[in-house]
């Protein structure tokens, strides 16, 4: 068994189950080293049991080298889980309740005939994942060479005249032809006024001489998942731009100096809201200042003023603060950074290169 499973079996105990549902894809990937689109996976004191069709079964059987028990489902995927908890004598079997949709859970509870007890969790793979291990960083550093890339190869396409939506391509584009699996979110390219929506869909709004655009993209490599945005201005930059960008640059890196283990998340997320504060815009701070990055985009730890999270060695997690005036413009910058023994390495170089 491998040695993350081992841990997890530990965590099982210390919950009071003797098995557990896995029907996260990031969970299931984490487990097993199987990226798949669909799977479930139960999780007990006796070993680990993978369901799929046979759409995926040949290869999940290859790749599973025997870490888990293989159920090539023909029929009902829940009838064959509740089946299997009965099989191995479970009597207290949790599931992921931010992950299993409620018509899935009552047809395996259907399926168990009261004979098993299913308790709802959350979190407890989400928080052995927070911590990355030597094999995971790789896959994020190699992650953040291609996005970085990415926004080397893409300056010189954004210009007047070339429409949000024909960056957005062209980028997804070249991250393919870097071996990344694909784009790990919708990329966003937000300019002149849609920058200062946080999110923006890219539109064929044309970019136009003086526009400021941002854009935030990343890539899936082998699952993981890289997060960057940066800020590019076309032609002048007005005064009020300029004296926000130096705020928010300066905003990120008051942050990225509190950085180090034993330190709370919500000091993290107020030393760059407070800065932005001081200086009249804390109102136009709109989200958290960060959030952990690995198989999901948007995992643990929280970097936020609410978060209990206490950090570690070994977390991974963005530093993102901006400011969005309605109407004007928005300016974001975010790196990614990686808790160290003594402090922390910004994995995407020098702030906003």
């Amino acid at each position: 068994m491998r040695r993350t499973n081992r841990e997890f079996i530990k965590e099982l105990k210390a919950n009071g189950l003797d098995g557990l549902i896995v029907s996260s894809l990031a969970n299931i990937s984490y487990l097993t080293k199987v990226f798949n689109s669909d799977a479930y996976l139960l999780v007990s004191l006796k070993g680990l049991t993978y369901f799929t069709d046979s759409r995926y079964s040949e290869e999940a059987r290859i790749k599973l080298k025997g870490a888990a028990n293989l159920k090539n489902i023909d029929g009902s995927v829940f009838k064959s889980i509740a089946r299997a908890c009965l099989d191995l004598g479970l009597k207290k079997v949790g599931f992921e309740e931010r992950h299993l949709p409620y018509a899935e859970y009552k047809k395996i509870k259907e399926y168990l005939k009261a004979r098993v007890y299913l308790i709802p969790t959350i979190g407890i793979l989400e928080g052995m994942r927070m911590v990355k291990g030597p094999q995971e960083l790789a896959k994020i550093r190699k992650a953040l060479k291609i996005t970085a890339l990415a926004i080397e190869f893409i300056k010189d396409f954004i210009r007047p005249g070339v429409r949000e939506l024909e960056i957005a391509a062209e980028l997804e584009r070249f991250i393919r032809y870097q071996g990344a699996a694909g784009s790990a979110f919708n990329i966003i390219v937000a300019s002149g006024v849609n920058s200062a929506f946080p999110h923006h869909l890219p539109t064929s709004r044309k970019i136009t001489d003086n526009d400021i655009v941002i854009l935030d993209a990343g890539v899936d490599y082998l699952g993981y998942k890289s997060d960057l945005t940066r800020v590019f201005f076309l032609g002048k930059i007005n005064n009020l731009a300029r004296r926000i960008y130096a705020l928010v640059r300066n905003a990120q890196a008051m942050a990225i100096k509190k950085i180090k283990p034993g330190e709370k998340a919500s000091v993290i997320d107020a030393a760059s809201r407070r800065y932005i504060a001081n200086y009249g815009y804390g109102n136009y701070f709109l989200h958290s200042l960060g959030h952990g990055v690995g198989l999901d985009i948007h995992e643990a730890p929280s970097i936020s003023d609410k978060s209990e999270e206490i950090l570690k060695e070994g977390m991974v997690f963005t530093v993102e603060p901006a400011v969005y005036l309605p109407g004007k413009f928005g300016l974001r910058v975010e790196d990614m950074v990686l808790v160290t023994k003594n402090g922390c390495e910004v994995l995407s170089g020098l702030i906003n290169k």
